[in-house]
């Protein structure tokens, strides 16, 4: 147990500059959440769903962070800050996850008033930027990355990265990529945001059209046009 929790801690020192030792991140709001919710986990697999919910509740209370002691959490997860975090009854979440505050793993109304699998999945070493939404039983594939205040409603490929509302894949080039690590899983570069992408685009077609138009005008002089269509329209022109 011990060697597992200092396993824990390195883990989330790798991810986090901050502390200075591991007794720092002991005091973590994150690490003391996480922590109450594999006991509020436990009652509530044994059925002993009030004394669950009670756990729960004073981890709320003491963190701000809502874990549903329903939600099946891996190993290293790591929430930092957190404060205003929501993970749902039904969340499944793998290995070596990394959430920031405010996100929310949040559930739809089933139709038929049933519930069931109505939360999200995170696969392994996915990081969750804050502010971000994912909603309903969509998958976030391993190694993917939510940037921060994207709203996600389907499915993520593995190694993605979704920034926007409705969240949607973004460019990154292979140095972003290769990094190990990257917080609020949010490339710091405009050069990686869609609306910056489009506009772009938009100004590439622009010069385009722009180049066209000034060598059609160009052969046009050449040729001599603008000098004959007015003798065309005005009939021959008088000696």
């Amino acid at each position: 147990m011990f060697n597992g929790l200092v396993a824990y801690l390195d883990s989330i020192k790798a991810r986090d500059p901050a502390p200075r030792s591991r007794w720092e991140i002991l005091l973590y709001p994150g690490l003391l959440a996480v922590g109450m919710h594999r006991i509020a986990h436990w009652l509530f697999e044994a059925d002993l769903f009030f004394l669950a919910r009670f756990v729960n509740h004073l981890s709320r209370w003491l963190t701000g962070i809502d874990i549903h002691p329903g939600a099946t959490i891996g190993r290293h997860l790591f929430i930092d800050h957190g404060f205003g975090v929501v993970i749902g009854e039904t969340a499944e979440i793998g290995d070596n996850v990394s959430i920031y505050q405010g996100v929310t793993l949040g559930g739809t109304d089933p139709a038929n008033g049933i519930g069931g699998k109505r939360h999200p999945t995170l696969c392994n070493d996915v990081i969750v930027g804050s502010g971000a939404q994912i909603l309903g039983p969509v998958i976030v594939n391993s190694r993917a990355r939510v940037g921060a205040n994207a709203v996600v409603t389907k499915d993520v490929p593995e190694g993605a990265v979704m920034v926007g509302i409705p969240a949607r894949s973004t460019l990154l080039d292979a140095t972003e990529y290769a990094r190990d690590f990257v917080p609020y899983g949010t490339p710091c570069n405009e050069a990686f945001d869609p609306a910056t992408q489009k506009l772009e685009i938009l100004q590439c077609q622009l010069e385009v059209l722009q180049k066209q138009l000034k060598t059609l005008l160009d052969e046009r002089a050449a040729s001599g046009e603008g000098d004959d269509a007015p003798r065309r329209k005005g009939g021959r022109k008088s000696a």
